[in-house]
């Protein structure tokens, strides 16, 4: 339930999001996600946290973050960290949720309503603390992923949830392989 006249944040989890569109089998179109959300109520900001590894020559997610930047998000970043598991396996942490919460608290006072896109249960304390603030909360993920992506403790403190499959027709767009691959068949047959 949103209000056109209530003022409106969303935090979004990049790597939450990403893993829950990307089992859901579609890839956002983070203009598209942006115009939805200022059509439900005044949107102040739209942050975006994400992790980046600072050592790689080329990231995959660096022309996102780039197109983010200058696109109307509020881009919070920090370096990933990189480490050998006890198998031997190379491990990328980059946990972004201290960052989200602070900013959450600090925007509290000025926003009527919040849209987490996470499914993170650590972020329940979280919106039963913005709620405590008269914040409405509004939180973005799944239930239709085996497993879910949503911790349950999550979906029952938040005012809102909020199917991200429902969400696939207003902000998705094909997965890029896919787009890809149509490109190349569309070449093909046009020979």
């Amino acid at each position: 339930m949103f209000y056109k006249d209530e003022r409106l944040a969303l935090f979004i989890d990049g790597s939450n999001l990403y893993a829950a569109a990307k089992s859901l089998g579609f890839d956002i179109d983070y203009k598209l996600l942006r115009q939805e959300f200022m059509r439900r109520g005044k949107l102040l900001r739209a942050f975006y946290y994400t992790a980046l590894l600072e050592n790689d020559e080329y990231s995959p997610i660096r022309p996102l973050v780039d197109w983010l930047h200058y696109n109307g998000f509020t881009m919070v970043t920090k370096p990933a960290k990189e480490y050998t598991d006890s198998q031997g396996r190379r491990k990328v942490k980059g946990n972004m949720d201290i960052e989200l919460a602070v900013d959450a608290m600090e925007l509290a006072p000025r926003v009527d309503h919040i849209v987490l896109f996470s499914g993170d249960g650590d972020f329940r304390p979280l919106v039963e603390s913005l709620q405590r603030q008269g914040v409405r909360v509004s939180v973005v993920s799944t239930i239709r992923s085996q497993p879910p992506m949503i911790s349950d403790d999550l979906r029952r403190q938040a005012d809102n949830f909020i199917e991200l499959e429902d969400l696939k027709e207003v902000i998705g767009r094909p997965p890029r392989e896919q787009s890809q691959e149509r490109s190349r068949d569309a070449a093909y047959a046009a020979d």
